[in-house]
């Protein structure tokens, strides 16, 4: 089962409940933080990082002895990150999406592929939990490619060990957040009752709505703010997985990197009652395909 903890915006909580929900996982687990732009899981998991490897996207590199200008590479390109002007031909690396799509079409085979680094990817062991952990290079704009060698990582220790895996997503609704998520068996929405937060809380309802896949809530600070999450809610039949309370205590030890869960009995067992609920919900949709079958 892969579970994606997600967020209309950043500072809800997300990577608070990925990493309490890692530490009350009673299967197999790999925490994955696919906030590849600005990860910060291993801040409260404290991984051992045991491999380092660099990522790269395949990019065109013309040789221009064979190029005779048709034009066929630049017309195809929606990018325009490969352009021929005249008895000239220009690439632009950074705004190749490494389809490989100029390669094949070249009738002159004029264009070979070459690369570009995105970032590198990290794996480690956090205590009893596998840890994987994508940071896209400085000034890189393409995360959905990096995102998506992250997750081939991630499908093949699936593949080999059977392990379950919570994904810390990016904040938001755009494209990187849709490419975690896409996927996952759960999305677990973390916001707080704020105007603000309802706002874009409901932002990534509507967009992850369309994706079919089973959702929950996890009401963050709970407390402050007004009731129109859970009006919200209850209007959508989302179900309310847990609220944190607002609580001073919380937030030290969110600033000192420490996993919640661990700071009393009580906070575990509402990490351990999310838990429960994503399996419920995962159930259910099992349930479900099963019927229909």
């Amino acid at each position: 089962m892969i579970v994606s903890v997600a967020s209309g915006k950043g500072g809800t909580g997300k990577t608070t409940v990925s990493a309490s929900l890692t530490a009350v996982w009673e299967k197999p687990v790999v925490a994955v933080d696919l906030d590849v732009e600005e990860p910060n899981l291993h801040l409260f998991l404290l991984p051992d990082i045991e491999e380092t490897t660099t990522a790269y996207l395949e990019i065109p590199v013309v040789d221009e002895s064979k190029c005779t200008y048709c034009g066929a590479c630049s017309e195809l390109c929606q990018f325009k990150a490969i352009s021929a002007m005249g008895s000239v031909v220009l690439t632009f690396p950074e705004m190749c999406h490494g389809c490989g799509g100029c390669i094949a079409i070249c009738p002159e085979k004029a264009l070979s592929p070459g690369r570009r680094e995105l970032g590198v990817i990290s794996r480690g062991r956090a205590g009893r939990a596998e840890f994987l952990m994508g940071r896209l290079r400085v000034g890189e704009a393409m995360s959905p490619p990096f995102m998506r060698q992250v997750k081939n990582r991630l499908d093949d220790m699936i593949a080999q060990n059977g392990y379950d895996a919570i994904l810390d997503a990016p904040p938001g609704v755009s494209c990187p957040a849709v490419n975690a998520v896409i996927d996952s068996d759960v999305i677990v929405l973390v916001t707080e009752p704020t105007p603000f937060g309802f706002y874009d809380f409901k932002l990534a309802w509507e967009a992850f709505t369309p994706l079919g896949k089973p959702m929950g809530v996890v009401v963050n600070r709970a407390g402050i703010g007004n009731d129109e999450v859970y009006r919200f809610c209850r209007e959508k039949r989302l179900p309310l997985l847990a609220e944190i309370p607002f609580d001073r205590r919380i937030a030290e030890a969110y600033a000192r990197g420490r996993v919640i869960a661990d700071l009393s009995p009580e906070l575990r067992r509402t990490f351990e009652s999310i838990r429960s609920g994503i399996v419920g919900l995962a159930g259910e949709i099992s349930g479900k395909e099963a019927a229909n079958a």
